[in-house]
């Protein structure tokens, strides 16, 4: 695809990890993907393209919009639970997912419709002012705005805010290192447990998000915790789910928290029925079985799916209700108030109070 892209514009910058080949094209090196690109031409995930025998991102400061949510929407359940956090995404993404879910943000062409517009120091100085505990990156995959994400992540740190990726870990090896060093937490959206799914449904590959998750857990200190939408039909049989929390319980252990989470038909698989509740209680019970010790579920109403129990002596530790936290009792290191047991996550302090709210905001002009 080409398309016209000047350096001139404001919101396009240089951008890392790419090379020169040999026939005259750069390659693209911030995800696997790895497009290799003639001038004027972007990759697949539009943002990024060559301009001036470079390749740029061409949406730094742009943003779809921004909103107030609560940490557990990302969904992260061990990360300063019940705070608030100032979640944004811009445009693009990396994966083409038949399933999108914010497909009218991943899959925008119209990078000059974005809502708002912010700096890094924008972003940080906003979140510190609403209240916000930390910043998420969001709605699109933070990997293909990858300078943006970074910058963000350090205006946010020299305030005190934390910075969250929520992402399908389809990143470079390079890339990898270099944006998961600026981050606190991330939740990574692992589609399936196939190559077969990843190839026909997300144009994509597992092992690279696989390599992430186990960089993730052996080689930084980033909080982390893994979602996993269940799809009738395509990635929700037994001996699938079996293999993914085999595969979790021995490359990750069993603390890291999974999340179920239910389907509902978009964007291109609209002939595709909802996930049963049902599917979601087996696919815990099949983590359980495995040893996971923190396993949810989410887009439905299930008060066991919600609860975070304490490993050693099972008391119910937290108790939810989609994001609003009723019963809490960890203390503020996240020790379980009866055994004194650590729970692994982030804890800080006392549970926050931001219930289920969703608060849009606007930092144009801020």
């Amino acid at each position: 695809m080409t398309a016209d892209i000047s350096l001139q514009d404001p919101f396009t910058v240089p951008g890392r990890f790419w090379q020169r080949l040999h026939d005259g094209r750069v390659q693209c090196d911030v995800c696997p993907r790895e497009c290799r690109l003639h001038e004027g031409q972007r990759g697949l995930c539009f943002v990024r393209g060559r301009v001036d025998d470079q390749v740029v991102l061409t949406s730094y400061g742009r943003s779809s919009g921004f909103c107030v949510d609560p940490i557990e929407k990302k969904p992260l359940n061990h990360f300063l639970p019940g705070s608030a956090v100032l979640s944004f995404g811009t445009a693009g993404c990396n994966l083409s997912c038949r399933f999108c879910q914010n497909w009218d943000i991943s899959k925008s062409r119209e990078i000059d419709r974005l809502s708002d517009a912010a700096g890094p120091e924008d972003i940080a100085a906003a979140a510190q002012r609403l209240g916000c505990r930390s910043v998420a990156m969001t709605y699109n995959d933070p990997t293909v705005f990858l300078e943006y994400a970074v910058d963000v992540a350090d205006a946010c740190r020299a305030r005190g805010v934390r910075s969250v990726l929520v992402t399908a870990g389809y990143v470079g090896d390079g890339a990898r290192r270099e944006l998961y060093a600026h981050v606190d937490a991330a939740n990574v959206d692992l589609k399936a447990f196939t190559d077969d799914f990843y190839r026909r449904v997300s144009a994509a590959h597992l092992q690279p998000v696989l390599d992430t998750l186990v960089y993730l857990r052996h080689e930084t200190d980033v909080w982390f915790e893994i979602t996993t939408l269940l799809i009738p039909g395509h990635n929700d049989s037994d001996a699938e789910i079996g293999a993914e929390c085999a595969w979790i319980a021995e490359n990750l252990g069993p603390d890291v928290p999974l999340h179920f989470t239910a389907f509902h038909p978009d964007f291109k698989m609209r002939d595709v029925p909802p996930t049963p509740p049902a599917t979601l209680t087996r696919a815990r019970r099949i983590a359980r079985d495995h040893g996971l010790q923190f396993v949810y579920t989410g887009n439905v109403h299930d008060a066991d799916g919600g609860r975070t129990t304490c490993p050693a002596c099972g008391e119910a530790l937290v108790e939810r209700d989609w994001y609003v936290i009723g019963r809490y009792r960890l203390a503020d290191d996240g020790r379980c108030a009866s055994c004194g047991t650590a729970v692994p996550g982030r804890f800080d302090g006392p549970v926050g109070r931001w219930g289920a709210r969703r608060l849009p905001v606007s930092l144009a002009g801020s």
